[in-house]
């Protein structure tokens, strides 16, 4: 159980600004012992030990909350938020009470369901505390000097996600001082909340489980997957370069499993899993490195980036930033690598792009907060090529309620399948992500359940890919568990000869039996209790078009022509995937051209 006492050192406040470890271990929570009657008289609360609970975005927030008569001393967290970014939020609003005893703070950027969980539940609290919350809500006005500020470095990166990160490590690996702005209060983007799975051909991994593979197989799945749509020389680059991009984060301190997967529309089990939960491992493992060589490498967060500077030949020397107290201006001597990711949270930009699938105004996303496109407008601005903007990937993996990944309840894809609000299969649940994602959008309510057994879950808190135990999941009512076929339908609402018929189909295709949907992705049946299913809806989930560059990362601009002092990498760029991106090729492609443009940018002008 996480305890903060009333005073902090500076020391403490730093390390949360950086750091991305857990918070809130379980223990049992203490019970309410208020020690007077609960009346107020002249201060706010009721001396005391109060207990709230409210929903955060993985479940339950419950704090313990302990306060004298004006003061809350401490405050006790138990909850199971996104490691180095919800977490991150209790924490920092946990800081923000202690110092102000007030409910009067702003929700933390990119985790406001984590956010708003935490500030629900120490409302909850302090209403059992006799105080006047809405009173406590009431913001002070405090004004803040402004002063502007300019930065000199080599190279200098806008973004803080995987690309960002890996271009800020790789750069002063060779030789570079270096300058990341981050607009979000924390770093991390997109890769920090993803399910993490990096597909690489990995001879070592892959033999050890009976799996054939190749570079050219990883090729022309994903040149072919995305419709042939994607620059080849680019697809190469990624496929050449992914398993290299592995032994590169092993060599920094990141750890994978031993076992490689499929990951839901990866056609293929070349997946790999680190050790460490969500897409934290790549964080933490760049972070560290950041910050043993920090006199060589500022980040500055909380600081976005507004436009590119430009000098009197083309070449983009800097940018102009806003931070919170005042303008920013960076000088690059090198260049600028835009990594500010894609624009999947910005609903007018897809709108404004999409031609192929129906209105998106109202689909909700996988992405954070901030995926909303800056770098792409930014580029263009300075005639950047913009390429192929209209191929937006959808998943069926959506939460229903969030949109977001978390709550699936999948591992891997030969070991589940997908039924409709009817109880039937309706699509290969191996194929391209598009073509499972359009066939949802067919069925009832553009709702699905994912069905899986004992075998994805052998106990009761055997986490997801999302570091979820199954157990809180049913309890929180975001999975159903049954020890038959029978009961399980009856518990989601689906007709139970259908459920148990679509089961024992694709158990007799396990056994060799020809598969009605075409799929070939096989491991075990599901014929062992206890059953599971959850809930799933489309969702928003990548962006592949933007900015058009090289395979050494160069920036092209509208007529062909390298734009010099330009980088870019990761989902800001475009041209990679095509119309469809296979999952888990995203980690690959943002550490793998992240690690290309640091380098590049860091050789400009030697």
């Amino acid at each position: 159980m996480k305890k903060i006492g009333k005073k902090v050192t500076a020391a403490l406040l730093l390390m949360l600004s950086i750091s991305f470890a857990a918070c809130g271990t379980k223990e049992p929570a203490a019970p309410e012992t208020p020690e007077t009657p609960s009346t107020i008289g002249e201060g706010l609360f009721t001396p005391g030990t109060y207990e709230g609970t409210a929903k955060g975005y993985h479940g339950d927030i419950t704090l313990t909350v302990t306060v004298d008569e004006n003061n809350i001393l401490e405050i006790k967290s138990e909850h199971t938020e996104t490691e180095g970014l919800g977490d991150k939020a209790v924490a920092t609003l946990t800081e923000a009470a202690l110092e102000k005893a007030s409910l009067s703070m702003d929700l933390v950027s990119g985790a406001t369901y984590s956010s708003q969980g935490f500030l629900a539940a120490l409302e909850a609290a302090l209403v059992k505390a006799g105080a006047d919350v809405e009173k406590l809500k009431i913001k002070e006005t405090v004004e803040v000097e402004k002063k502007d500020q300019e930065f000199d470095t080599e190279v200098a990166i806008i973004g803080g996600g995987g690309a960002g990160l890996a271009a800020a490590v790789s750069a002063h690996q060779n030789g570079a001082k270096v300058l990341l702005v981050e607009k979000m209060p924390n770093v991390g983007g997109n890769t920090i909340i993803s399910g993490s799975a990096f597909n690489a051909v990995d001879p070592k991994r892959q033999s050890a489980q009976g799996i054939e593979d190749s570079v050219e197989k990883h090729f022309q799945q994903t040149y072919e997957g995305g419709d042939k749509q994607g620059d080849p020389e680019l697809v190469r680059v990624l496929v050449e370069n992914a398993y290299p991009t592995i032994e590169w984060l092993e060599s920094l301190g990141m750890k994978f499993t031993d076992k490689v997967f499929t990951v839901l529309g990866a056609l293929w089990p070349r997946s790999h899993k680190p050790v460490e939960p969500l897409g934290t491992g790549y964080v933490n493992t760049f972070m560290n490195y950041i910050n043993e060589h920090k006199d060589d490498i500022t980040v500055l967060t909380e600081v976005e980036a507004k436009e590119l500077l430009v000098n009197a030949d083309g070449a983009v020397t800097g940018f102009l930033a806003e931070g919170k107290n005042g303008k920013i201006t960076v000088n690059a001597k090198n260049g600028v690598i835009v990594a500010t990711g894609g624009f999947g949270a910005n609903v007018e930009m897809r709108d404004q792009y999409n031609t192929i699938w129906p209105k998106l105004t109202n689909i909700k996303t996988t992405n954070h907060r901030g995926a909303t496109g800056d770098g792409i407008i930014m580029a263009e601005k300075v005639n950047a090529s913009i390429v192929q903007m209209e191929n937006i990937q959808l998943l069926p993996m959506g939460d229903p309620v969030t949109g977001s990944l978390s709550g699936n309840i999948e591992q891997g894809v030969e070991n589940r399948i997908f039924v409709n609000a009817e109880g039937n299969r309706f699509v290969d649940e191996g194929a391209r992500r598009d073509v499972m994602t359009k066939a949802l959008m067919e069925q009832t309510d553009s709702m699905m359940w994912v069905i899986v057994d004992k075998h994805s879950y052998p106990t009761g808190d055997t986490v997801n890919n999302f570091n979820e135990t199954i157990d809180s999941l049913v309890k929180e009512g975001r999975a159903y568990k049954a020890d038959t076929l029978e009961d399980l339908a009856k518990q989601i609402g689906v007709e139970p000869e259908n459920l148990v018929k679509a089961v024992e189909a694709f158990n007799a295709s396990v056994d060799g039996a020809e598969d009605e949907f075409g799929r070939t992705l096989f491991m075990d049946k599901l014929d062992t209790a206890p059953f599971y299913a959850g809930k799933r809806v489309p969702t928003v989930h990548h962006t592949m078009g933007g900015i058009k560059i090289t395979p050494e990362t160069r920036v092209v601009d509208q007529n062909g022509e390298i734009i010099k002092g330009l980088f870019a990498a990761g989902e800001v760029t475009g041209g990679i995937h095509g119309s469809n991106r296979l999952g888990g090729n995203a980690l690959a492609d943002v550490h793998t051209f992240g690690r290309i443009a640091g380098a590049t940018a860091a050789s400009e002008g030697k």
